[in-house]
Order: structure tokens, then C-alpha cells, then sequence
């Protein structure tokens, strides 16, 4: 068995220097959400790169998004979408989704994304599918949620993808038994036998699970 190539910052320096393409109003997102108490939630920019390879593979005309942050993912997805796609994306915060809608403006997406305010799980009730792509990467203890819900909204041949599976390498530490742990490490295992899905975990920025709706 091959080991394991560990990305330290000199290869993720490299990394983005032969491979990422970053427009210019996701960098300038970035760089702002990074003086956010909580910037360890936006996503890394090489993962949003891959989604949006994703959303062009898929041919998405449809993606649903729970979690939207200040919205550097919605964002690198809706630069992907042809002009008449759509995202709705789903948040609580109505101060960090208020500078996720001015970096839409900026960059001329705001008639593709549709955020939605309030809980999540309440607000999937009320959307219509059939969404070609959903993005879970919210409040952990509800992912079981979010992922059945998406399912039930979701095409056949249609991709979930669920972000901080690995959670910082916390769900291989018998150690640690928080909540949200817990929460991701049954949901990992329900998964692997879940034959509703095609699957693959990828170890991109913090644990990406890939899971097609067969």
C-alpha cells in the first residue's frame, strides 16, 4: 500500500501556483473572510475550484447549497452555471450571508442564487426538486438530515457532496467524542453502506464525500 502524500503548506503553495485558477472576486472574498472570528469555515479555494469542475461535468441547470457562510462556495459554483441555472442556498446568518450577497452583486450572480433564511431543515421542506448538485456543509449534528432531505430533492444521477467529513482528523481519534464528531463519524459509516449512493471520500481540504443518488 502506497503511504499517503501529506499537503504540507510549501505543496499547497505549489499546488495553487500550477493549478489554481481563482477569479479575481473569490480571492478578494476570501482574503475578506479570512479577518472573520470564524473564517475557518469558508471553504478552501482549490475545493471550490473542484466543485465548480463538478457543476460543468454535471451540466447542472439546478444546485441546492445548506450552508452558505459568506458564500465563496455558492459564489465558485454560480461562475460555473450557464445564466439560466440556479442555486438556492440555505443559512441562519443574516450578517455573514449580507456580505455573501454584495460579492454575488459584484460579480453579476446575483439573479442565479436565492438564499433562504431560517433553518434549514425547515426550509428544504418547502423547496421543489428535482437539483442536480446539493452541498451540505452546515451544523454537523444535522447532516443525517440534510442528507435525506437532499436525497428526497435530488435527480437520479444527481451529486451530494458533504464537506468536513475528516473534520481536522478528529473522527480517527478514538479520544474525542464530542457531538459533532459523533454525528460525522455515523454518518461516514451510514454511507459506506448505504447502497442508495455511489460513493468516494476524498481527502481535499477537510474531507470531502462525493455520494451519487443511483
Amino acid at each position: 500500500m502506497s503511504k499517503a502524500l501529506t499537503l504540507d503548506d510549501r505543496l499547497v503553495d505549489y499546488l495553487h501556483s500550477v493549478s489554481l485558477r481563482e477569479p479575481e472576486v473569490l480571492r478578494k472574498l476570501r482574503e475578506e473572510t479570512a479577518a472573520h472570528p470564524r473564517s475557518g469555515m469558508q471553504i478552501a479555494p482549490e475545493q471550490g475550484q473542484f466543485m465548480a469542475l463538478l457543476v460543468e461535468l454535471l451540466g447542472c441547470r439546478r444546485i441546492l447549497e445548506v450552508g452558505c457562510f459568506t458564500g465563496y462556495s455558492s459564489l465558485a459554483m454560480s461562475l460555473a452555471l450557464a445564466d439560466e441555472g440556479r442555486i438556492d442556498t440555505c443559512d441562519v446568518d443574516a450578517e455573514t450571508t449580507a456580505v455573501a450577497r454584495r460579492y454575488w452583486a459584484e460579480a453579476g450572480q446575483q439573479h442565479k442564487i436565492q438564499l433562504h433564511l431560517g433553518p434549514a431543515l425547515e426550509t428544504l421542506k418547502t423547496l421543489e426538486g428535482p437539483y442536480d448538485l446539493a452541498f451540505i456543509d452546515a451544523d454537523k449534528s444535522n447532516y443525517d438530515g440534510y442528507l435525506e432531505a437532499a436525497y428526497g430533492l435530488l435527480r437520479p444521477g444527481g451529486l451530494i457532496l458533504l464537506d468536513n467529513v475528516l473534520w481536522s482528523g478528529a473522527v480517527a481519534d478514538p479520544a474525542v467524542n464530542d457531538p459533532d464528531t459523533e454525528a460525522l463519524r455515523a454518518l461516514n459509516r451510514k454511507l459506506q453502506a448505504d447502497s442508495r449512493f455511489s460513493i468516494s471520500m476524498l481527502p481535499l481540504a477537510d474531507g470531502l464525500t462525493l455520494a451519487r443518488k443511483r
